[in-house]
């Protein structure tokens, strides 16, 4: 367990995602020198947030799954990065090393843009890549989502909104989300609106009703509300369907971290990835 991430516990702030991107700087600056992404910016829906990149390793020639990874941010802030910021960028180029195609994509941003923007900028992107991700190397029949924070909130908002998401993607996994067990706080109504709002709008009732693959994580020193939320969707997924969800606890690892390592050495929670990606491939 790194000594930075134990000292630095649950708290969350840009404080924290400043540390966390220092502690990884070493493994991953080199990995994004190497691997530029092979589109840049592409437009899959009419906002100037609706931008994704793409990024491959060798020649497109036989289709190969595609992994879209969607930020987090606090529904506030947030980027893709690209060719000269790796974080959130990592995800992309972590696909692509690992034999897939992988994409990396912005969406809306609250206050300006509140719910369901963040639902139907995820679709717009499934959409874009279904009709765009073969000529790219991509197999649009097999696409998954992974999502973390309020990059897991958008995925499963995407799954109430789209009733058709089973036939549109293979899988989700969703790290670190808030998913509706736990109440709003401040922050969340400037996405969501008032709390009265909340019941029907998050989509606690999606990620418990879908049969589409799912997998849910949560690190060790993510706050109180994160891992409760993870073991309240544990415990609910269990009642409906009679077994527990794919699951991954990230012991050593906090909020930000738990995403921002993919692509280093500690193969944990990649290889859990690659293994749920192959089960439903």
């Amino acid at each position: 367990m790194s000594a930075i991430i134990r000292d630095i516990g649950t708290r969350l702030g840009p404080d924290v995602v400043a540390a966390m991107r220092d502690l990884y700087e070493a493994e991953q600056a080199p990995l994004a020198a190497a691997l530029p992404p092979v589109a840049l910016d592409c437009a899959y829906g009419p906002d100037a947030r609706n931008r994704l990149d793409l990024y491959r390793q060798g020649e497109a020639g036989e289709r190969r799954p595609v992994v879209l990874f969607v930020h987090g941010g606090g529904f506030l802030v947030g980027d893709k990065g690209g060719p000269d910021t790796w974080a959130n960028a990592h995800v992309g180029r972590w696909a692509a090393a690992n034999g897939m195609l992988g994409a990396v994509m912005n969406y809306r941003l609250a206050p300006q843009h509140m719910w369901p923007s963040g639902a139907e900028d995820v679709g717009l992107a499934v959409d874009w890549l279904r009709g765009h991700a073969a000529g790219h190397g991509g197999d649009p029949e097999r696409i998954f989502l992974l999502g973390t924070s309020a990059g897991a909130v958008h995925v499963s908002a995407f799954l109430k909104a789209r009733a058709d998401h089973e036939g549109l993607v293979r899988g989700a996994a969703l790290l670190s989300g808030l998913y509706g067990v736990t109440p709003l706080d401040e922050r969340d109504m400037r996405y969501y609106g008032p709390q009265d709002c909340y019941a029907l709008r998050m989509p606690l009732s999606a990620v418990m009703e879908t049969r589409l693959p799912l997998l849910l994580a949560c690190a060790e020193f993510d706050p109180p509300r994160f891992q409760a939320e993870w073991a309240s969707m544990m415990q609910g997924r269990l009642g409906r369907h009679g077994r527990l969800p794919r699951a991954h606890y990230a012991s050593g690892h906090n909020h930000y971290s738990m995403a921002m390592h993919l692509g280093t050495a500690d193969r944990r929670l990649s290889d859990e990835l690659l293994a749920f990606f192959a089960d439903h491939d």
